[in-house]
């Protein structure tokens, strides 16, 4: 059982995700981070890992398939860059923010302290959790719709041909000012060798714009130039 405050507030997301579900228990397990996990007693319990582990299956079947609907004539390899792009970290981190799961989260204090409810890589996790959770309940119906309504905004730049190559998007929108330049720095790395999580910045002119997270460092280099684009309005 999961204790009554904790019910309520569950039930508030689900209400913004104008879902109905009986049994909140993998709700809340796929809302779980492994570093809360970490700082309880009882350190067995379930986190959102094995969740995130089915919902990545899930996201990645109903997006294939609704490219291979709209675009009947485009061919596998070009499908398959526009899929990336949709389920990628960045779009998927969008999407949680767009619900505000982060403040659904539950995570280690010494994690949240550093930032990561807002950590897209955590973000991305948390959604693809919560999006097998959802399956696990109510089945493909009911996650389609769902998937596809919160990444609406990255759904329209594939149509407009940009399939998440956002550093070259921001290159052209700062290249209308003939003297302006974009450089990109990694500022920070986290994790073992085999782990390894990477912190870029973006820089306009010398100034320090957004940052992006990654597990390499053009994914951090793209998520970076994704989060200024949207500081300029350019995204949503």
């Amino acid at each position: 059982m999961i204790p009554k405050k904790r019910e309520i507030h569950l039930q508030k997301l689900l209400r913004r995700l104008e879902l109905e579900m009986e049994n909140l228990e993998q709700l809340s397990i796929a809302l779980t981070h492994p570093s809360f996990i970490l700082e309880q007693e009882d350190n067995e319990l379930a986190n959102n890992q094995r969740l995130e582990f089915l919902g990545d299956a899930v996201v990645d079947l109903v997006v294939g398939h609704y490219l291979y609907e709209q675009y009947p004539h485009k061919p596998e390899g070009e499908l398959t860059k526009m899929r990336a792009a949709l389920v990628c970290e960045s779009s998927l981190a969008n999407a949680a923010r767009r619900v505000s799961l982060g403040e659904y989260l539950l995570i280690g204090k010494g994690e949240r302290g550093c930032g990561g409810a807002d950590r897209s890589s955590n973000l991305a996790d948390a959604w693809e959790a919560m999006i097998g959770s959802i399956y696990l309940e109510l089945g493909i119906d009911a996650v389609r719709p769902l998937i596809l309504r919160y990444i609406e905004p990255e759904i329209e730049m594939v149509r407009k041909g940009h399939y998440g190559d956002y550093k070259t998007l921001l290159q052209e929108v700062v290249q209308k000012h003939r003297n302006d330049t974009v450089n990109y720095e990694i500022i920070r790395e986290v994790g073992p060798d085999h782990a390894k999580q990477f912190t870029a910045c973006v820089c306009i002119n010398g100034v320090q714009q957004a940052q992006g997270e990654g597990k390499t460092k053009k994914e951090a280099e793209q998520n970076a130039a994704c989060r200024t684009l949207v500081q300029m309005g350019i995204l949503e």
